[in-house]
């Protein structure tokens, strides 16, 4: 269901201005069938989980070209694909740099084989009371002030107060966010400046111990910033002129400031501020409550941009620019259209391969930033499918949970959706089926498995304790796996927060980066739907539409930026396997690359789309018979 934004049209060859707004599945059959009019295009401007894409859909195809925008749905379609016994072609890029690997059932590895980067989490006190990068100022200004302000006022976060006993503040802290009756939008927004500018900041340095080994920040209040009379003469809403637009309204433009990539001080940021609350209010009242932050919202980046650098003024961290500051906030990897031009050549390359059924010339490419030995372009041979891997090797996993204590909500919560991606689960322990979901359920049916959400495991009449088998299962994956259970009394809350451990399972371990390094949200990127698009007939695979994305390189953030309770920070370790080893001073053997080499520079698989760019292109060459292939080397 993704539309064309402004932000595409520089990275792609298929969209124009006039596009912006329309379905990318759609205008891009109509470019191609201007230059290869004789072909058949089928857009879905539709969701590639929706139920009407299940295993029989992909069956028809010959091979199937990802450009998905997020790790959820590439592992759905992955699934799908090992379910249907479809090859899977994978891509994308970020920057200068982008991959292509071919996935193939029973002789390739499957798309998680291998672990993927895990989502970067910051600890809720690190953003609320002691940031020290602006990474953690952008987080809060975007995911806790914003989404305050402008979208649903009722939901819990940390703002209102932010001290060790907040029942003590809770009379002063009561509907700071909501504007009084006839209060002015002056005043409003010079008491939320106030609160969390410099009231919360007051809190938290009466906390002692907290600063005895960082620096202390200073509360900062707008009558020191930005005297009451310039607050209200602050800017001029009239030079937003086409109020039915509300991505045209900005508080750039009132107050006449124009480049992006200045560094405003903290009085602009003070201005801006005002601004844009004020805007909102005046421009957009009847969204507010709905909000959700967009990085094509111009007003929203401007207002998160001065909320984040007032609070990292306060801490002492330096400021950044907006055009730096929306490329944090909005999981920015600038995209490089020569990039995606070639890794789509790639991707056609290999797709003639697939129909072609020439196994043995089949590659993983990685397009590299610098040249190596005069090399840009890294082909390595296919790997054989990891032999642990729960997908598609069938390899049982193990749960060690209290069986006394946990709840099959907690399994299926937990585990079976956020840990093993199944959208549609069923559970069962023996014959005995104690969770699903579906449409055609009754009533009766649906309230049965609701209230057994709620028991204990040993609470079943067939109790689960420690030596049962849980088969769990997702029908439109078609992907069914085993679970065994470890009973285990205790669990360190800071390091196993879930109360549950799954081995078997591995995720990345989440690295540190530079805060000026795209975090990608995929969601929200994670949450954008993806689309569908299927090409029919023989001359399919020579069209040069290929999916075009930048996204987050593995050991990167791969979702969106989540703020989790101090304690959930820890990531399962998982063993990264290192692809690509790149010698100054020799030639790499690419043909006996193994997990355990390294060095100074790893080529890394990209996972992740930042922009929302996301496709699914299933070609048919006219050849429906089965394909069988030797094993690759």
């Amino acid at each position: 269901m993704d539309t064309i934004e402004v932000s595409n049209l520089n990275r792609q060859f298929l969209f124009r201005k006039s596009h912006v707004g329309q379905s990318k599945a759609k205008v891009a059959r109509d470019a191609v069938l201007r230059f290869r009019p004789h072909i058949s295009i089928t857009p879905y401007h539709a969701n590639v989980k929706d139920p009407d894409f299940k295993v029989d859909f992909f069956k028809q195809f010959n091979v199937v070209l990802n450009g998905l925008d997020n790790l959820d749905a590439r592992r759905h379609v992955n699934r799908l694909c090992l379910a249907a016994d479809v090859p899977l072609i994978e891509s994308g890029t970020t920057g200068f740099l982008g991959q292509v690997t071919v996935h193939i059932k029973g002789k390739t590895e499957c798309y998680e084989c291998h672990p993927k980067p895990a989502p970067k989490t910051y600890p809720v006190c690190t953003i609320t009371s002691t940031p020290s990068k602006f990474i953690h100022c952008i987080v809060w200004a975007k995911d806790l002030l914003f989404a305050k302000l402008f979208g649903d006022k009722n939901q819990d976060n940390d703002l209102n107060v932010r001290s060790s006993d907040a029942t003590s503040s809770s009379e002063h802290a009561e509907d700071v966010f909501e504007r009084k009756k006839g209060e002015g939008i002056e005043l409003y927004g010079r008491r939320i400046y106030d609160h969390v500018f410099g009231y919360n900041i007051e809190v938290a340095l009466s906390n002692e111990e907290t600063w005895k080994n960082r620096n202390r920040p200073r509360p900062i209040y707008s009558r020191d910033v930005l005297p009451f009379e310039q607050i209200q003469q602050n800017g001029n809403v009239d030079k937003n002129l086409v109020a039915d637009d509300p991505s045209s309204v900005s508080a750039m433009a009132s107050l006449g400031l124009k480049s992006p990539q200045d560094i405003w001080s903290l009085k602009d940021n003070s201005r801006i501020f005002f601004e844009s609350l004020k805007l909102f209010l005046v421009k957009r009242e009847k969204e507010i409550g709905n909000l959700t932050f967009d990085k094509d919202d111009q007003l929203a980046v401007e207002f998160v941009t001065a909320a984040a650098n007032i609070r990292a003024s306060s801490f002492g961290i330096p400021l950044h620019s907006l055009f730096e500051a929306k490329g944090i906030a909005g999981n920015i990897v600038h995209a490089v259209a020569t990039t995606n031009a070639i890794i789509a050549g790639l991707i056609v390359i290999e797709a003639i391969k697939v129909l072609q059924n020439d196994a043995n010339s089949y590659r993983m490419t990685y397009c590299l930033e610098h040249p190596s030995k005069k090399m840009l372009l890294m082909p390595v041979d296919p790997f054989e499918p990891n032999k642990s891997c729960y997908v598609c090797s069938e390899t049982p996993l193990l749960l060690e949970v209290n069986t006394h204590c946990s709840k099959l909500r907690d399994v299926v919560e937990k585990i079976v959706k956020a840990k093993l991606g199944m959208s549609c689960p069923l559970v069962m322990h023996g014959s005995a089926l104690l969770y699903e979901v579906g449409d055609d359920l009754d009533e009766d049916m649906v309230a049965n498995y609701a209230a057994n959400l709620d028991k204990v495991l040993s609470g079943f009449p067939s109790p689960i304790t420690g030596g049962t088998i849980l088969t769990v299962e997702d029908l439109h994956q078609e992907l069914l796996c085993n679970i065994n259970i470890k009973h285990r009394e205790e669990f360190d809350e800071e390091k196993e927060p879930d109360g549950m451990v799954l081995s078997g399972w591995t995720q990345s371990p989440v690295k540190e980066k530079n805060d000026n390094a795209s975090i990608n949200n995929g969601a929200s990127a994670s949450h954008a739907p993806s689309q569908a698009v299927s090409l029919e007939g023989k001359e399919g695979a020579s069209a040069s539409h290929a999916p075009s994305q930048a996204v987050s390189l593995e050991g990167k953030e791969d979702s969106e930026i989540e703020i989790v309770p101090v304690g959930t920070g820890s990531i399962i370790p998982g063993k990264k396997r290192k692809l690509l080893d790149i010698s100054e001073d020799t030639v790499p053997d690419l043909s006996s690359i193994t997990d355990e080499t390294s060095s100074k520079n790893k080529l890394e698989e990209i996972d992740d789309d930042d922009d929302g760019d996301d496709d699914v292109v299933m070609l048919d060459d006219g050849c429906s018979d089965g394909i069988k292939k030797k094993r690759l080397r």
